[in-house]
């Protein structure tokens, strides 16, 4: 009358009935929905203005339901870095061989391939970005994503067939990370037409790159960028910058 609920193979305990443990196809469909609307809705009213109720509405599901995926607006934002760090991350896989500056340049340019899709949202986040909260650049909240890209701007240094010393080498990848930002930064708030001025400063960029790594012959040059680095590291970071970095 009652069978005993063995397990399927030797060693392994009873299945048990119900829900399967961890997330369902449908819930991580409701999750990209969730996570797609919210994104627009950054884009178009911006970050202060918009509420988990303003993307509830929007997506037409309860606050409860938005609350359940994403807890806060900070949450969604800590995804967007997820998402968008992991994809360069891909895309900087294919670092071509040669020369730092090659390498570099390769890895801005996919940065930007990557952001392009995003970049009315990114605009709306800029206060956000650049804030010391746990949505900002520099934040603890988004070491995980910072290390993707930032990493990849080493490697481009470091991986090259002039590269510096070791220490000297991720010092000037670090300091190329930092570049990096500085572009992306002049892409977002670029208003010429279709960015021309961000193309021409990408080819300003590459034309200065060659006497750039000429003067990082001299030891002199070389002391001065572990120096900018360290200096850099300790403004974003406090004093504490060796273990953040």
């Amino acid at each position: 009358m009652f069978t005993e609920n063995k397990p399927d193979v030797q060693g392994e305990r009873p299945r048990r009935r119900g829900r399967p443990p961890g997330p369902t196809a449908q819930g991580e469909a409701m999750r990209a929905r969730l996570y797609r609307v919210a994104t627009q809705l950054f884009a178009r009213r911006g970050f202060e203005a918009t509420t988990l109720r303003d993307i509830a509405a929007r997506a037409e599901v309860s606050p409860a339901l938005v609350y359940r995926y994403f807890p806060s607006k900070r949450a969604i934002v800590l995804a967007l870095h997820g998402e968008l760090s992991h994809d360069f991350q891909r895309e900087a896989a294919a670092l071509p061989s040669g020369k730092w500056r090659v390498r570099f340049l390769f890895a801005l340019r996919a940065s930007l391939a990557v952001l392009a899709p995003h970049r009315e949202t990114l605009v709306a986040l800029i206060p956000a970005l650049v804030s010391r909260h746990e949505e900002g650049l520099f934040s603890p909240a988004t070491a995980f994503a910072r290390e993707r890209v930032q990493g990849a701007f080493v490697l481009s240094v470091t991986g090259a067939s002039d590269a510096p010393r070791e220490a000297e080498a991720a010092a000037l990848g670090r300091l190329l990370y930092l570049a990096h930002l500085g572009v992306l930064m002049w892409w977002l708030l670029d208003r010429s037409r279709g960015q021309r001025a961000t193309a021409a400063l990408l080819d300003l960029a590459e034309r200065a790159l060659a006497p750039v790594a000429l003067a990082l012959k001299l030891p002199a040059t070389r002391r001065l960028v572990v120096e900018l680095d360290g200096a850099a590291g300790r403004a974003l970071y406090g004093d504490g910058a060796e273990t953040e970095r």
